[in-house]
């Protein structure tokens, strides 16, 4: 008996043991798969659950478009994804092209500024965006600069049916500027190419890529520079409270000669931030930091010393950054400051009209169209085409001071039919709804 019991004894005993290795087996495989998870990232212990959870980052909220209305808003174009940054005008007036950061390039038909429907085209620029964009002078191409090559493109527009096929230029300008470039143009004349950064530097092209000349225009830094429309002046305004004009000369041959010194536009207190030319350059318009904005009469003999004749000085109150552009016939100046745009009369000074809240972010272009029925702006991803009421109203009241006066039965009738053409237009304007 005490044999049986003694084997008994025994055969728990080791039972226990087995037992008690079996646990402890997966005791240490349950730690080693714990360790695993820590390891490979999977989800934590209890224990380790008490660690503070980062707070989730709140979701972007897409932006909402800029809402916008008045009575004398034509239209508003939309077709870009990306902010506006340039727009600019065939010289016949029948397309206006503008540029995006969304690497486009868009060509608007004019015909269409008063349609429900506003068709465009598109070009694409090809891994990089145009800041600034100018048609040619027959408008059959268009240059962009690149706002990462720092760079002139040229894109050739071939009409086929009744759209444009666009084709690139084989090679790009040589990269020249050291700052950040501020404005492009091409001459009327077709002669030269001007590109302008915000150091001190002005260059002239030719329609090659050669820099034909280079101007420093001593002016601390540029803020502003152009093409004259009658494509013979290039002129740049900045620090100082001045603006310089030169003269791009050319000889009977079509040589390119010199850049030469033509009148400077004296009288602000304070930098010019911006300036503006009529259609055919007779006039010119600046708006300075100094709280006024100038109208000049620039048709001058300046080669026998003749300066700029300043005809009417008028206050605005705006603020920077600000834009100003003048009418084709010189009679309505319009400023644009930061989203806001204000019209005035160029020979009386009065407000004509005011635009608040334009646009979404700061107004990065302005112009009136070479019609003259309307002013056109940009500054975020839609370009607004307002009436120009206070264009007709100019007209009409001159035409109406020129009536007074004339003896001419021809002229009187021709007159009043025009006062009459003006004043429909006008009562139009303000009787479209949008």
């Amino acid at each position: 008996m005490e044999v049986v019991a003694l084997v008994a004894v025994t055969v728990v005993l080791g039972g226990i043991v087995v037992l008690l290795a079996l646990w402890g087996r997966k005791e240490g495989s349950n730690q080693q798969e714990t360790g695993a998870e820590k390891a490979n990232g999977h989800a934590v212990p209890e224990k380790q659950s008490t660690k503070k959870q980062k707070p989730q980052k709140p979701r972007k909220e897409k932006p909402q478009a800029h809402s916008f209305s008045h009575p004398l808003l034509a239209s508003a174009l939309k077709a870009h994804s990306g902010n506006i940054t340039c727009l600019d005008f065939s010289s016949n007036g029948k397309y206006l092209a503008s540029c995006s950061d969304d690497r486009t390039v868009r060509i608007w038909s004019t015909k269409d500024f008063l349609e429900r429907e506003h068709r465009c085209m598109r070009a694409n620029v090809e891994l990089d965006h145009a800041t600034h964009v100018r048609f040619s002078p027959n408008g059959r191409a268009f240059i962009v600069f690149l706002a990462y090559g720092d760079t002139i493109r040229v894109f050739k527009m071939n009409k086929k049916d009744e759209a444009f096929v666009f084709s690139v230029a084989q090679e790009d300008f040589p990269k020249r500027h050291k700052a950040t470039v501020i404005n492009i143009g091409i001459a009327d004349t077709g002669k030269f190419i001007m590109s302008a950064s915000n150091d001190t530097t002005i260059l002239i092209w030719n329609l090659k890529g050669d820099v034909l000349a280079t101007i420093n225009t001593n002016q601390v830094s540029n803020a502003y520079a152009s093409v004259s429309p009658c494509g013979r002046f290039v002129a740049s305004c900045g620090f100082t409270p001045d603006v310089k004009v030169w003269e791009v000369c050319f000889g009977k041959s079509g040589e390119f000669r010199e850049v030469a010194r033509a009148f400077e536009l004296k009288g602000h207190s304070a930098g010019v931030c911006g300036f503006a030319f009529s259609n055919d350059s007779s006039r010119m318009a600046t708006v300075s930091k100094d709280g006024t904005w100038k109208l000049w009469k620039t048709d001058v003999e300046y080669k026998k010393q003749q300066d700029p004749y300043l005809l009417f000085t008028g206050k605005w109150s705006g603020q920077e950054p600000c834009r100003i552009a003048l009418s084709p016939d010189g009679r309505i100046v319009a400023i644009a400051s930061v989203c806001d745009i204000t019209v005035y009369n160029a020979q009386t000074g009065e407000i004509e009209e005011e635009f608040k809240s334009v646009h979404g972010d700061v107004i990065s272009d302005l112009a009136f169209d070479i019609s003259n029925k309307f002013l056109v702006s940009t500054g975020d991803r839609a370009i607004r085409v307002f009436h120009n009421s206070a264009g007709y109203r100019a007209a009409i009241a001159d035409m109406k001071e020129m009536l007074r006066k004339t003896t001419n039965k021809g002229t009187k009738e021709r007159l009043q039919q025009q006062i009459k053409n003006a004043e429909k237009a006008l009562d139009a304007a303000y009787k479209q709804k949008n």
